[in-house]
């Protein structure tokens, strides 16, 4: 019996438009991740106003390429530059840019981008392969077990992300509380409305995501205007010819890094909220914890470079499984994408793969695809995209980007009030990253909001017992003990924290 993953190769490329998405998805990708301050979320935020307009596959392989190809193009400027275009290519800085200044940025850039292919095309394997499997089981669960794990997901995603855990969960519940705003989907009666008819419907996703990701961002450079003004030197490349690329020695020292980072970065993938940072730092803290005596750590390791972008690519295809298997975002790209499934009306959980299985493996083949066509522009054209961003000055490209995100949040609805809230949640956007509340945390919890309120309503409506329901479920109960585990675990990581702080002061 063929495998699925058959059917969705050819609905991808018996199709013009798919093909040619994922190959633009992949470059925008690529320049966005290379862009610093122009993160993978900002690139999607932009795209999703499009979404409204295309048909649901090619659709979704726009803004799952952007998200794929971004992790690995953040490693560019990481590299060329020692400024990461993307959070997680904050290690991969670590060993890339020493071995820039010493020329060796061509082969610093191609290891990058080998270890990004081979990670991420595992990932992507297991995706595949486990997914469906994994959603046979999930497919049992009741609405009871169902919130069971939203509150987990809640628990996990805002006490986890970020240094604080009270900001973290506070951002949660901000994000839940927005979400619940408009009419109640049983009675129908106005719910935080204030009287504003136009939030009857609730708050529009696009405003609120091209505030907390771009306009935000647009205002975090204006305040630090250096940022807009700074200008991107090239080192010079060495003449010697294998400074310039991997050799068979420098695959053959990095490849067990590559294979114990591609299983880290994995199985973090999986777990809602936790994230390629997160990834990429466990895995170059255990390359380093296990080098070799020959090993030139801080000095230039290409295999720190390995390590990390394993790690942090590797998480891109894992992190869709809890999105597909329980409708739960491994991560903020992830949460987009199950945006973009609910504008076209396909329920995220289980039961798509059943409903919608040419488009869901035509989504997996079009990971394939991304992967070898970023592996061919990292490969030869990195050092080409490297000279595009040093040419190209931020304060060129934030003007456009602006006029931009205006046009897009006006053209959904013809109206200014979308406008005006995009640049209320660019406000929010800009306080909670100066003062260093989550923002994952609070745009996950705006989508799963939703999702979590109806599991509930249903949850409570199958047992007269109220919330005793969930005391009756193992299932619940579990998962339920999960989410007071990590607060608990959280809550003495901080008190062990707090007294060897105030030693140090």
């Amino acid at each position: 019996m063929d495998h699925p993953i058959i059917d969705g190769l050819i609905t991808l490329f018996t199709s013009g438009w798919a093909v040619f998405y994922a190959v633009l998805g992949t470059a925008i990708g690529l320049l966005a991740g290379a862009t610093p301050g122009l993160t993978a979320s900002a690139a999607i935020s932009m795209i999703i106003p499009l979404s409204f307009y295309m048909e649901p596959l090619s659709a979704l392989i726009f803004v799952y390429t952007i998200g794929k190809a971004a992790s690995f193009g953040g490693s560019i400027p990481a590299i060329l530059f020692n400024t990461p275009g993307t959070p997680q290519a904050s290690a991969t800085q670590i060993e890339g840019y020493p071995l820039t200044r010493q020329g060796k940025q061509g082969k610093a850039l191609k290891m990058a981008v080998l270890a990004s292919a081979l990670g991420d095309t595992f990932s992507e394997c297991l995706l595949i392969f486990g997914a469906a499997f994994i959603a046979i089981y999930t497919a049992r669960m009741g609405p009871p077990e169902i919130f069971a794990v939203y509150c987990t997901a809640f628990v996990i995603i805002g006490s986890v992300i970020g240094t604080s855990m009270i900001r973290g969960l506070i951002s949660t519940m901000l994000g839940i509380l927005l979400a619940i705003i408009g009419l109640d989907p049983i009675s129908s009666m106005p719910r935080l409305t204030f009287d504003v008819n136009y939030l009857e419907t609730g708050i529009g996703l696009v405003p609120v995501l091209l505030g907390v990701f771009v306009v935000s961002e647009i205002f975090v450079q204006i305040a630090d205007r250096g940022a807009l003004g700074a200008e991107r030197m090239l080192s010079k490349r060495s003449d010697v010819p294998q400074d310039n690329y991997v050799t068979w020695l420098d695959f053959r020292r990095c490849l067990p890094v590559m294979a114990k980072s591609t299983g880290m970065g994995t199985i973090i993938g999986m777990l809602p909220g936790v994230g390629a940072s997160a990834a990429c730092f466990v895995a170059y803290a255990e390359a380093k914890r296990s080098a070799k005596p020959d090993d030139k750590w801080n000095e230039g390791e290409i295999k720190g470079v390995a390590a990390a972008e394993a790690a942090n690519n590797s998480v891109s295809g894992a992190n869709i499984i809890p999105l597909l298997t329980l409708g739960i975002p491994g991560s903020v790209a992830a949460a987009l994408l199950g945006g973009v499934f609910l504008i076209h009306g396909m329920n995220i959980g289980p039961k798509i793969f059943e409903t919608d299985t040419e488009i869901i493996y035509g989504l997996f083949a079009s990971g394939l695809l991304c992967i070898a066509t970023y592996f061919v522009m990292g490969y030869w054209g990195s050092g080409i995209i490297g000279k595009i961003i040093a040419k190209v000055p931020v304060r060129v490209i934030y003007p456009f980007i602006f006029i931009t995100s205006i046009v897009a949040v006006y053209a959904l609805r013809n109206t200014l009030f979308d406008v005006g809230m995009m640049f209320v949640f660019g406000f929010v956007g800009y306080f909670f990253k100066k003062f260093d509340y989550s923002l994952p945390a609070f745009i996950i919890a705006f989508i799963l909001g939703p999702g979590a309120e109806r599991a509930l309503r249903q949850a409570l409506l199958l047992s007269e017992d109220g919330v005793m329901i969930f005391a009756e479920r193992p299932l619940a109960i579990f998962f339920i003990f999960l989410a007071v585990l990590v607060i608990g675990v959280r809550i003495y990581q901080s008190m062990r924290t707090a007294p060897n702080t105030t030693k140090a002061t």
